[in-house]
């Protein structure tokens, strides 16, 4: 059976489609290519099939931890992403702030820093895109 058709691949489109959206997804999907197709199915399969499908955490939970652990890495765009997700996940503004301040003690003020400075610009963004689509 290949990785595609696995109940833990469709387990994890389900649970990525959820969080990060059909529009991201489909975006991801279309723009793979052979060399990174298996590590799509990889991230599809493990993170949101194994890990995010997970009932031990709510996606809520899930999503802190994650903006919280990208932003120590320094991973800018993940956490952009994964801010758009709490739309999603409902992470809320201040869940993500005070996960910030737990980045600032324990992976460094200049990380958190910078995550905040992403998080205020995708914020930004995803207002300006309510807006819009309030307008609109």
């Amino acid at each position: 059976m290949s990785a595609l058709n696995s109940e833990r691949y469709r387990q994890g489109m389900a649970t990525r489609r959820a969080v990060l959206g059909d529009a991201h997804v489909d975006r991801a999907e279309a723009a793979a290519t052979e060399m990174d197709r298996p590590f799509q199915a990889l991230i599809t399969e493990a993170a949101w099939g194994h890990v995010w499908s997970r009932d031990t955490l709510t996606k809520r939970e899930r999503s802190i931890v994650t903006i919280a652990l990208l932003a120590a890495l320094g991973q800018d765009e993940e956490v952009a992403m994964h801010i758009r997700a709490t739309l999603n996940t409902g992470a809320s503004r201040e869940d993500i702030g005070e996960a910030l301040l737990h980045v600032a003690i324990y992976a460094g003020v200049p990380a958190a820093n910078h995550a905040i400075k992403i998080a205020k610009r995708t914020y930004a963004e995803m207002d300006a895109a309510a807006e819009q689509g309030e307008r609109g």
